[in-house]
């Protein structure tokens, strides 16, 4: 039986197996960055998580017809996650989009997966720190 792919990808490491890629090498900035060179590295390997969370998937931009899913998150102070962001619900666009296309995933349910397994990586890549 194979397993799901949410069974498969649970971490960017897990990703860069399934895509070839070295999870060190291959990050924009080295992995001890803050600032905006964090939030790009953090918005790279969401891309990567994204690409093998849909398994050759990509979202078809001509096709207003084609349901396209992203996480969509809370950023309440009070929070549960204590990141500044917690996964809220999952909403598809037509017109208007609010996510880069790497970052839509075909399914609700992988944008849920997404949402919930890699909200550090999401708070890195969307949140500026305060003092």
């Amino acid at each position: 039986m194979e397993k799901q792919i949410t069974e498969v990808i649970k971490s960017y490491e897990d990703a860069c197996k399934m895509l070839d890629i070295d999870p060190v090498l291959s990050l924009p900035f080295s992995d001890d960055q803050e600032g905006d060179q964090l939030a790009i590295n953090a918005t790279f390997k969401l891309m990567k998580i994204a690409k093998a969370l849909n398994e050759g998937w990509t979202p078809d931009w001509q096709d207003n017809d084609q349901r396209k899913y992203y996480p969509w998150m809370d950023m309440e102070d009070d929070n549960r996650s204590g990141l500044g962001l917690s996964f809220s619900v999952c909403g598809s666009a037509d017109s208007l989009s609010a996510v880069g296309s790497r970052l839509c995933f075909k399914s609700r349910e992988l944008a849920e997966y997404a949402g919930r397994q890699f909200v550090g990586l999401y708070a890195e890549a969307w949140i500026i720190k305060g003092n």
